[in-house]
C-alpha cells in the first residue's frame, strides 16, 4: 500500500478498515481525485473517504505510472457511507452533478484514461441504481453518459500526499463543482 497513514486528515477515521456494520462502499471516478474527494467527505452520512487507483491492469499502480495512461487505472475516491443517513441515490446525484460524465477520458483540462468517469459498485442493488442514474443523467445532459460502470475492482490507495489533498493544501488545484445539470432522485419503495 502506498498510503502509510490510515487516518483521515479531516475526520480522524481509519480510511481502510474498522467501518461500522451496515455501512456501504462505492468507488467513484470523476477526474482528478483531489476535488472529488473533498466533495464527498463534506456530505452528511459519509463516514470516510480516501483516494486511490482502480480499474486497471497493473498490479502495483502509483501516481507516476497511472499518469502515463498505460496502467488502465482511474483516479478513484473510495466512499464509505451510512445508508441510513445518506442513500446511494443521493451519492449518485452528487457524483453526476459535480463533473461532466459525457467527456470520455477527460475532465476539463485533465486528459487521459485516469480521468474517466467511473462507478465501481459493491452490490447488485448499487449496480441497478447506477444503471438507472446513468439513463436519467444521459437524458438530463442530452447526450450519452460515458461513465464506466462495473463491479468494484481491486482498489489501491494513493500516496499519503494525495489523501485529503485539498484540506492540506487549501489553494490546491480543483476543477470540480456543480455542472448546472440537475436530475431528481427517484422515489424508492
Amino acid at each position: 500500500m502506498l498510503c502509510s497513514n490510515p487516518i483521515h486528515f479531516v475526520n480522524g477515521q481509519d480510511m481502510f478498515g474498522g467501518y461500522p456494520d451496515g455501512f456501504e462502499h462505492v468507488q467513484l471516478g470523476m477526474g482528478c481525485f483531489w476535488g472529488a474527494e473533498r466533495i464527498f467527505w463534506k456530505l452528511d452520512g459519509v463516514y470516510v473517504t480516501s483516494v486511490g487507483y482502480a480499474g486497471g491492469h497493473d498490479p502495483s499502480p502509483d501516481y507516476k505510472k497511472v499518469c502515463t495512461g498505460k496502467t488502465g487505472h482511474a483516479e478513484i475516491v473510495h466512499v464509505v457511507f451510512d445508508p441510513k443517513r445518506i442513500g446511494f441515490d443521493e451519492i449518485l446525484k452528487v457524483f453526476f452533478e459535480n463533473h461532466d460524465p459525457t467527456q470520455g477520458d477527460r475532465q476539463g483540462n485533465d486528459r487521459g484514461p485516469q480521468y474517466r468517469s467511473a462507478i465501481y459498485t459493491y452490490s447488485d442493488a448499487q449496480m441497478m441504481a447506477a444503471q438507472e442514474a446513468i439513463q436519467r443523467y444521459s437524458a438530463a445532459y442530452g447526450r450519452a453518459v460515458t461513465t464506466e460502470l462495473r463491479g468494484a475492482p481491486d482498489y489501491f490507495p494513493a500516496e499519503d500526499y494525495h489523501q485529503q489533498y485539498l484540506a492540506k493544501n487549501p489553494q490546491g488545484y480543483c476543477m470540480h463543482g456543480p455542472t448546472g445539470i440537475v436530475c431528481p432522485i427517484p422515489e424508492r419503495v
